[in-house]
This record gives C-alpha cells, sequence and structure tokens, in this order.
C-alpha cells in the first residue's frame, strides 16, 4: 500500500443521511400516545366539569401538560424526519431530539414544582376529596397510562440494553433523548396517578387526609430527580461534551494498538441518537491505510462521521 506524505490530510466520507428504522417507529409510537393522552384528558375535564370535582379537572390539565410535552417529541420528529437531508445541518438532524429532550424536561420540572405548591397548599387549606367520582377515573387514568408506558418503553426505555452486545461501553450513551423525555412523562403521570389512588384509598376508609399531600410531595419530588437528570444528559449533548471518557479511550487504544502508531489529537463527541462524530490527528512512521484506520476506529465505537489527520515521518 501507499502511505500518505508527511503532514497529509484526509477525510473519511460519512455514511449517508437517512431516516433510522427506529426513529420512525419511535414517531409512530409517539403520536398513539399523544391520542390515548389526549381523549383521557377531555374525559378528565369533561367529567371534573359536569360533576364539580376540582381534583379532576386539576389531574385533566396536569394531563394537559404532558400532551403538550408529548407533542414536542412528536414535533420534534417530524422536524428532524423532514430536514434529514438538508446540508445546512453540519452532522445532521440529530440533535433536534435533544433539544425536544431538554424542553421536555423543563416541562417535567415545571410539573413537579406546581404539584409542590399543590400540595403545600392543601396542608394549609384542606379540600375535601370527592371519592366517587375521582377514583373510577384515577384508575382509568392509571391504565392509560400504564398502556402509553408500554408503548414507549418497547423501544424507548429498555432500548439502552441493546447495544452491549455490539460495543463495549457504550450502554446508556445512545438514548434517544427525544422519546425517553416522552418516556418520564408518562411515567411521572403513572406515579402520580397511583400516589393519588393510594391518597384517595386511605382518605376513604382510614380518613387519613394528611396523605393527599405526602403522597404529592413524594411524587414530585421523584418527578424532580428524572427531570434534573434528563436535563443533565440532554445539556451534555447540546454542548458536545464528551458523551464517554471509555469510548475515546477504546478509539485511542485501537488506533495506537498498531505499531509505531500514536494519536496526537483525538476529539468524540454526540450528534444525535447512536450518532457518534471523530477527528483525529494520527502521527506513524509507517500508517495504515484510511480504510484500516476508519475501521479500527468504527470497531471500537458507533461512529457515523470520521476524519483523520495522518502524519508519517
Amino acid at each position: 500500500m501507499t502511505a500518505p506524505d508527511s503532514g497529509s490530510y484526509a477525510q473519511l466520507a460519512p455514511c449517508s443521511v437517512h431516516e433510522a428504522p427506529a426513529l420512525t417507529r419511535s414517531e409512530a409510537r409517539t403520536r398513539v400516545v399523544i391520542g390515548l393522552t389526549a381523549v383521557m384528558m377531555v374525559a378528565e375535564l369533561i367529567v371534573g366539569w359536569w360533576t364539580h370535582s376540582l381534583a379532576l379537572l386539576a389531574d385533566g390539565w396536569h394531563m394537559g401538560t404532558h400532551v403538550g410535552a408529548l407533542g414536542i417529541t412528536a414535533l420534534a420528529y417530524w422536524y428532524a424526519r423532514t430536514r434529514a437531508g438538508q446540508t445546512q445541518f453540519a452532522f445532521g438532524t440529530g440533535k433536534v431530539y435533544a433539544l425536544a429532550g431538554f424542553t421536555s424536561a423543563g416541562l417535567l420540572l415545571a410539573v413537579a414544582i406546581g404539584v409542590l405548591i399543590e400540595a403545600v397548599g392543601r396542608f394549609i387549606t384542606p379540600e375535601p376529596v370527592q371519592f366517587a367520582e375521582a377514583f373510577p377515573v384515577a384508575v382509568l387514568g392509571l391504565l392509560v397510562n400504564f398502556v402509553s408506558a408500554w408503548i414507549l418503553g418497547d423501544g424507548g426505555h429498555s432500548h439502552s440494553h441493546d447495544h452491549s452486545h455490539d460495543h463495549a461501553g457504550h450502554e446508556h450513551h445512545h438514548h434517544d433523548h427525544n422519546l425517553r423525555a416522552a418516556y418520564l412523562h408518562v411515567v411521572a403521570d403513572a406515579l402520580t396517578s397511583v400516589l393519588a389512588i393510594a391518597a384517595l384509598l386511605a382518605g376513604r376508609y382510614l380518613a387519613w387526609t394528611w396523605v393527599d399531600p405526602v403522597v404529592a410531595i413524594v411524587g414530585a419530588l421523584v418527578i424532580l430527580k428524572w427531570g434534573f437528570g434528563l436535563l443533565r444528559e440532554t445539556s451534555r449533548q447540546l454542548i458536545d461534551l464528551d458523551p464517554s471518557t471509555r469510548q475515546r479511550d477504546q478509539v485511542k487504544a485501537a488506533i495506537e494498538a498498531v505499531p509505531g502508531t500514536s494519536v496526537v489529537d483525538l476529539h468524540l463527541w454526540r450528534v444525535g441518537p447512536k450518532q457518534l462524530v471523530c477527528v483525529m490527528s494520527v502521527a506513524s512512521s509507517a500508517p495504515l491505510s484510511l480504510r484500516e484506520y476508519k475501521e479500527l476506529a468504527v470497531k471500537a465505537a458507533p461512529i457515523d462521521h470520521l476524519t483523520i489527520e495522518i502524519c508519517s515521518g
């Protein structure tokens, strides 16, 4: 093979831009969940207005915030899909998902804070709970949330374990943050439904009216934890924070395993679900071909765009 000249620069052509089937399925699942959640929201608002149940009205508007968050998820999928081939996006539209996830995380935090404020208010001025109207709708809402979580979790939450067989050390770094945000909103709503049912039963049969605000505070704190976690992960991708020191070290080790080769500069960052960009400078006394370097790098990490500068001496 012919080695590159000293100080030569070469770029490997990136993979062609295409819409991943997994993301297309995620968009379809999100639309189904939006429909289920919207129907449940309307039902709660109508029944709440008809029975004069403030609890149902409040839960209906609360579910409306989740419809809005799921709408952001669906909008992000549509936007990224319809603009996937546009050259204005240097590395594709993958970061649209992270941006949507970041926005949804903010909404999740807002919902949790709202629940906290309402719970504190219930401590100060307790209100009678209309068990007969609230309980059946709360149970129905929980069933809808379970179905929605199952639909989204089929390719959202559980997918973080799917990559361990392909690339060692890549677990928890391929999240579709957009889908994960939708999943967390549904799970958060399911959690509040479970806690609400527990509080309703305690108030009905044990006369423990204090349970209602207590479980609301517990649920809000859990949702806050989830929201901050999602906010942290999505913000890291948006500011191009190195997604995994282990992945970076694996790429470097794979290249430097070639005798007489050293990596003098290496940058690795995430631009979308399962999409990494890598730029590196390699110094070698007997450099390999670009194709060989590419094969070594992509075996170490799921790199979608790879640029290599080779210096021989």
